[in-house]
């Protein structure tokens, strides 16, 4: 099992989640995030006085799935977030050692 964390511009939550389940995915976890990376931040102008914003919104997505989708979900990912500019995001790829469906005991792959 692997968990796949993306992090994303805002406006293509929608465009992201509709081409995971394209490819069969059902459970995703969604968290309001602000960060920055190579994009850095900009600066604003609020009643007369400019102010940095040093963290721009986003989006982090979480999921844990099996090996053997996880180049399906990178690529769903990666194809529906892409805008061609700076920020679009990254993705992370990591290990799950064991999963534990709450409500059945389920364990292993069976829980996601």
């Amino acid at each position: 099992m692997k968990k796949v964390e993306a992090i994303i511009k805002p406006f293509k939550l929608d465009e992201v989640k509709e081409a995971l389940q394209e490819i069969g995915l059902q459970g995703i976890t969604v968290t309001e995030a602000k960060g920055f990376g190579r994009q850095k931040g900009h600066t604003e102008l609020y009643r007369g006085a400019e102010y940095v914003v040093d963290f721009l919104p986003k989006v982090k997505l979480e999921l844990v799935i099996d090996d053997d989708m996880i180049d399906k979900a990178i690529e769903a990912i990666s194809r529906s977030a892409k805008t061609g500019r700076i920020g679009d995001g990254k993705i992370f790829v990591s290990a799950v050692e064991e999963a534990v469906r709450i409500r059945t005991g389920e364990t292993g792959p069976e829980a996601i």
